[in-house]
């Protein structure tokens, strides 16, 4: 995968975790007591460090599950596995990544599991 495309993927679902946080921050006066004074990075991080503990019941459940979401696309991000599907192998098109970041399926394997679940 093309470098700089990966680092705007990255930069990406940063973005999003940090509007979530951001979410969590309006909505919760004890995480923005916690988080004032701090860089964006510094509440990135104390945001994975503390939200599944203090902060879950503050987010909506598709809040929650977007941010597991991401979080898991950072993860691959720094494993070099980021954009490869996790049923198949194949790598993910980059549009796809472009409108989700953190797809987990080709669009294939995600059609044939939808089919499933039916």
């Amino acid at each position: 995968m093309d470098q700089g495309f990966l680092a705007r993927m990255e930069q990406s679902l940063l973005d999003m975790k940090q509007s979530i946080i951001s979410k969590i921050m309006v909505n919760n006066s004890d995480f923005k007591a916690i988080t004032e004074g701090m860089t964006p990075k510094d509440v990135v991080d104390t945001a994975s460090d503390d939200i599944d503990r203090e902060l879950i019941g503050t987010l909506s459940s598709q809040d929650i599950k977007q941010l597991r979401l991401i979080e898991s696309a950072l993860t691959r991000v720094q494993q070099g596995k980021y954009g490869l599907c996790i049923k198949c192998g194949k790598n993910i098109p980059e549009g796809r990544l472009e409108a989700i970041p953190y797809a987990l399926m080709c669009v294939e394997c995600k059609t044939l599991e939808e089919r499933k679940n039916r």
